[in-house]
């Protein structure tokens, strides 16, 4: 019980409702990307699918921070520390992928490569997931980083420059980059809502088995 309570306290639910609404955000500006790169096909059927699953995910991150408001905000002096420390681990390694993304537009504009910069992003950001997993002992981050990067290579080595789909012509990297990293930033947010809302009925239901005696 004690266990349980360290796991899913405040902190720790507020925190995967931050990366949950992070993941609703970012994974609705890929679609977005997404939604560029095929020049009006599908419109408005896929915008507003991308915005659904968006607003879907958003209200499943309020739904968290709503929830972590009935649980305990004391925690050990060691826990306060260790919280503290990752969000500034999680602020320099935020501030570090907003430069070397603000600095490979940069370079892609000044040599006329305007055509990565989607890749590049998201090689960037799979890569900024990396010493994420880490900081959270999240494995989930590991395996949303090495897809997002993965995504991002094929793309700039395999994909061509544009398909023709239903007898349209689209931007192939603009749409599998966009929509590819969606998809796993949805998923991604998806599966911490999922295991958040898990963690919570094994709360609520020790509280009962308390109150009764069980």
């Amino acid at each position: 019980m004690v266990q349980t309570s360290r796991i899913i306290s405040r902190a720790a639910v507020r925190g995967s409702a931050t990366g949950l609404l992070f993941m609703a955000f970012f994974g609705t500006l890929w679609a977005g990307t997404g939604v560029m790169g095929l020049q009006g096909w599908g419109f408005p059927y896929v915008e507003l699918a991308a915005v659904f699953v968006g607003i879907t995910l958003i209200i499943g991150g309020i739904s968290l921070i709503r929830a972590s408001k009935r649980l305990s905000n004391q925690v050990s002096q060691e826990d306060a520390r260790r919280w503290k420390r990752i969000r500034f681990w999680f602020n320099i390694t935020f501030i570090a992928e907003g430069l070397a993304i603000g600095i490979a537009i940069a370079i892609c504009n000044a040599t006329n490569f305007t055509d990565l910069i989607p890749a590049i992003i998201a090689l960037i950001v799979g890569i900024h997931f990396l010493p994420l997993a880490h900081l959270f002992q999240l494995r989930l981050y590991y395996v949303t980083g090495l897809l997002l990067c993965l995504l991002a290579i094929i793309t700039l080595l395999v994909v061509p420059e544009s398909v023709t789909l239903f007898e349209h012509q689209i931007i192939a990297p603009l749409s599998i980059i966009g929509f590819g990293s969606a998809l796993i930033l949805w998923t991604t947010g998806l599966t911490i809502w999922l295991k958040a809302k898990k963690l919570l009925g094994i709360v609520r239901n020790n509280s009962l088995n308390s109150e009764t005696g069980l």
